[in-house]
């Protein structure tokens, strides 16, 4: 069951608007849509091909704006920010899985874990620390030395999460996560999300065409057309 009440907003779209060419021409991939996600809540997002989904996660992500509309990251305008705060936002409050997984084939899993807070300037001993947290945390304890050729298509993408979370992000964004793995592989990285959001409290946003993977989110949004046509979270909560 959701909870409410205790949750505060992390991300919030109030008439979003994403529009692409102009008049005849114009195509809108997202036509006004309000969405709220509260701390703590792990997300799937459904839809066709050209639905808006991608286009939503993009803008959620700061890789896009929106043309018309406000997004809100824990109440701030991002709009309002300059290119390199919105850089600064993503590097220090968002985290990333993709499709492709973007390892490092010649590199260890610890290396490749370590990279992103490279970037962030975070010491070498405390970059380690992390690195090997997160790793413990996605079952990969055993494997931080492998490089990424020496890995599975699922353990790898367990350590492109291990990536996302060492930076304690607070919205891990999961685009297709399962899209290059087999049915046992995804399962797996449905019960690893669904544990890293019930025990660590990490907030989630994953986008998937797959409904046994939209299963393991507590909560579903489908869009079409641009629009957001359902979203259980309305009937989770009427039913608190």
């Amino acid at each position: 069951m959701l909870a409410t009440g205790d949750k505060k907003t992390l991300i919030e779209f109030r008439n979003v608007v994403k529009a692409y060419g102009d008049g005849e021409t114009e195509v809108r991939a997202l036509d006004g849509v309000d969405l709220t996600i509260n701390d703590g809540e792990f997300v799937a997002v459904m839809g066709p091909s050209g639905s808006g989904k991608s286009t939503a996660m993009n803008i959620l992500g700061c890789l896009d704006t929106p043309t018309a509309g406000n997004y809100y990251f824990r109440g701030v305008d991002v709009g309002t920010l300059y290119p390199n705060q919105r850089a600064m936002l993503r590097r220090h409050y968002l985290g990333f899985v993709f499709q492709g997984f973007n390892l490092l084939k010649r590199t260890t899993a610890l290396k490749n874990v370590e990279l992103p807070m490279v970037y962030r300037r975070t010491p070498g001993g405390e970059r380690r620390k992390r690195a090997k947290a997160a790793l413990e945390a996605v079952g990969l304890a055993d494997r931080i030395h492998h490089t990424s050729a020496e890995l599975s298509g699922g353990q790898q993408q367990r350590v492109a999460i291990a990536r996302a979370i060492a930076t304690e992000p607070a919205l891990l964004l999961a685009d297709e996560p399962t899209g290059n793995l087999d049915s046992e592989r995804s399962h797996e990285i449905g019960e690893l999300l669904r544990t890293l959001n019930q025990r660590d409290g990490i907030t989630i946003l994953m986008v998937t065409h797959e409904e046994d993977m939209a299963a393991y989110a507590t909560r579903q949004v489908h869009f079409l057309d641009g629009n957001i046509v359902s979203d259980s979270a309305t009937r989770i909560r009427e039913a608190v």
